[in-house]
């Protein structure tokens, strides 16, 4: 179980398609990494104490579920400092018709997420 739950988690944020959804499927993918990590740690723990062998999956499912909790911490973490850009960015692209409107919603992206990254730097 603990391991399905972790490849889950990792495979859930390739799943996030519109910024308003992968708000969702990042807090799912989280919480899958959290149950995952959980229950492979209290299947380990419960084979240390009685003795008994390590049931299959659950150190796969741990490790898995640790890398996914850290991908999808990093994720919620990029989307609440960057909300208003990515939001600017996804509605740019949603009337952007052509290739070349396409390329100046990137560029426009790349310049504000630029400024905002010098802003939080020290001293800057």
């Amino acid at each position: 179980m603990a391991l399905g739950l972790g490849v889950l988690s990792l495979v859930g944020l390739s799943l996030a398609g519109g910024i308003r959804r992968a708000v969702y499927v990042i807090i799912a993918t989280l919480l899958m990494g959290a149950v995952s990590t959980w229950l492979g740690g209290t299947a380990l723990a419960r084979a240390r104490r009685g003795g008994t062998a390590r049931p299959r999956g659950a150190i796969g499912g741990t490790i898995l579920g640790i890398v996914g909790l850290a991908f999808s911490a990093i994720m919620l973490i990029v989307f609440a400092l960057f909300w208003n850009e990515l939001s600017a960015y996804s509605s740019c692209l949603s009337g952007a018709n052509t290739l070349t409107a396409q390329r100046a919603c990137q560029h426009q992206f790349s310049q504000t997420i630029g400024n905002e990254l010098r802003s939080l730097r020290p001293g800057g």
